[in-house]
């Protein structure tokens, strides 16, 4: 019998050697694009490894979020999407807490996280403005980001991303192509991205160029100078 639409998407077959608060945070960055999320359930038990229950607020956006990440390659797995059998409220009773008590949770580690988020910035901040400085000179030459656009190479530049994006988020999305390295988060909405060869680096800019992180949050991608 077919499940009817609900609040709650099922998804299995993810990758259960990744961490739980790793993958909370990116099945939580990629299924809150779509609607507003009341809750994740992800546990590591040997019954519920490799699955977790995405919980909407609207149907109309879990109806959504299923049809546009069908088959999506989270951390190397390609995910399988369904909707949940059990009304959201029954899942989260399952576990002996409330939506609303786990929201608030879930507040507070936000809040935690910006908070961290912070002093990361502020450090890379410093650390992209001393290599400005040595890469183009004193400060008052004329050096600064836009400069470092040239010709294809391994490493790419990646502009216009949204103040929440992390390097996890960052590495969840351009792993997705062989010769990965690496990818750093910087100051100012931008950030970059390693691979092994710079042929590997332009598929990954091919694919990506203009993909929306957020609806007014379109990547923009160019090769960084080496």
């Amino acid at each position: 019998m077919d499940i009817r639409p609900n609040h709650t998407l099922y998804v299995n077959n993810l990758n259960d050697k990744v961490k739980k608060p790793d993958l909370r945070k990116a099945l939580y960055y990629l299924f809150s694009q779509y609607g507003r999320l009341l809750d994740i359930i992800a546990m590591k038990t040997m019954k519920m490894r490799g699955q977790a229950f995405i919980i909407y607020h609207d149907i109309q956006c879990a109806t959504v979020a299923l049809r546009s990440l069908q088959g999506f390659n989270l951390f190397q797995r390609p995910m399988r999407i369904s909707y949940a059998k059990r009304d959201s409220t029954q899942i989260v009773l399952l576990k002996g807490v409330s939506a609303e008590a786990q929201k608030r949770r879930e507040e507070e580690r936000e809040k935690r996280r910006r908070r961290k988020q912070a002093q990361r910035l502020a450090a890379a901040a410093a650390a992209a403005q001393a290599a400005n400085q040595s890469v183009n000179g004193p400060a008052g030459t004329g050096g600064d980001l836009t400069n470092l656009l040239e010709q294809p190479n391994n490493v790419l530049f990646v502009k216009n991303l949204p103040e929440e994006t992390t390097d996890a988020m960052l590495t969840m999305l351009f792993s997705q192509f062989s010769g990965f390295k690496e990818a750093r988060r910087a100051a100012g909405g931008v950030g970059f991205v390693e691979y092994e060869t710079d042929a590997q680096a332009a598929a990954a800019r091919s694919a990506y160029e203009g993909f929306k992180l957020t609806p007014t949050h379109a990547m923009e991608i160019s090769f960084a100078k080496k």
